[in-house]
């Protein structure tokens, strides 16, 4: 079942906030990357006890700003379930994805807040920190994808199902969960990057097979495994849905995530031989959305209701008579 569009300007504005989105999570990205975490202390929602700080740090303005740019990102979070509302009738797809963006937006902001107030920021090496670097990142990968499926089915596309999608469903979970690997594993790596930079890339290496390197070194390095293993995963199930679902929509999904891989592999190797700076971290973090992005977009024309599935010609029949 086809649900109708929605308005060109509701459109237009749920594409303006997952792009603005993004920024705000760059912007996040950002913070850490230059040790600005710590930058308003451990107060929340407050900074160093102030609601404007009079005489800030530049970490202080850094951090200040994403405080400002997060509020702003939530309240458009807001303006978009209650328009999603408005704009689309009642069980429209929109509708539930908006919902979930708004309820994911808001557990942003408590995972971010929690972060702040038990201070795994500035140079906190603990295994903690990185433990909340991996929730942080799911939650926001879970609120990318809410809005990207807000944008999706804004354009009155067909709603997902997974009842009798079988191997399609499998390997899109697969893909999924996947990703959320390879995000988490990225999370830990640029916080070992920022805590331990290395001179080059041989210091790098002897950093991470020490037999006395810290644990996020030793997590780091699985990094690039992963990149590798689960790239070509992510590959192969464009490629296999698009034989089973060959619709136009599948097709073009699976190209994008394709290339957007290959992109975000490369960015990734210069990132490395680069070690690893301020602006290719966030080049290579936003490379990441993206290939996620493409990954959700899979999936929902992947297991559209209307989707066409292939279906195997029976085997002809010998013409050959026993004897």
């Amino acid at each position: 079942m086809t649900h109708p569009a929605a308005s060109r300007r509701f459109q237009w504005f749920s594409q303006g906030v997952l792009v603005y989105t993004l920024g705000v999570i760059l912007w996040g990205a950002f913070v850490r990357a230059t040790g600005s975490g710590a930058g308003c202390g451990d107060h929340w929602p407050v900074c160093n006890g102030e609601v404007v700080p009079r005489a800030p740090t530049l970490q202080t303005l850094i951090e200040y700003t994403h405080r400002l740019t997060s509020g702003l990102a939530t309240l458009l979070a807001v303006a978009l379930y209650v328009w999603a509302r408005r704009a689309v009738p009642k069980g429209h797809p929109a509708r539930h994805a908006a919902g979930w963006a708004l309820f994911f937006m808001l557990t942003e902001g408590l995972v971010g807040a929690g972060i702040v107030l038990l201070k795994y920021v500035a140079q906190n090496a603990s295994l903690w920190r990185a433990v909340w670097m991996g929730v942080h990142l799911t939650n926001t990968f879970l609120l990318v994808g809410a809005q990207t499926l807000v944008v999706w089915a804004a354009a009155g596309r067909a709603r997902m199902v997974l009842k009798g999608q079988g191997t399609v469903a499998v390997m899109l979970g697969l893909a999924v969960a996947g990703m959320g690997v390879l995000g988490v594993s990225g999370a830990v790596a640029a916080l070992g990057d920022t805590l331990f930079p290395a001179t080059s890339l041989a210091d790098g290496l002897r950093q991470d097979m020490s037999e006395t390197a810290h644990v996020l070194l030793r997590l780091r390095v699985l990094h690039p495994v992963f990149a590798v293993g689960l790239g070509a995963l992510l590959v192969l199930v464009g490629r296999w849905v698009t034989r089973l679902r060959p619709s136009p929509e599948v097709k073009r999904a699976s190209m994008l995530l394709t290339g957007m891989y290959i992109a975000q592999l490369c960015v990734g190797i210069i990132n490395l031989v680069l070690l690893a700076p301020v602006a290719m971290q966030l080049i290579h973090l936003l490379l990441a959305d993206c290939v996620w992005m493409c990954v959700v977009r899979l999936c929902a024309a992947g297991l559209a209701e209307d989707a066409p599935r292939f279906e195997p010609s029976p085997a002809p029949a010998s013409s050959v008579e026993p004897v």
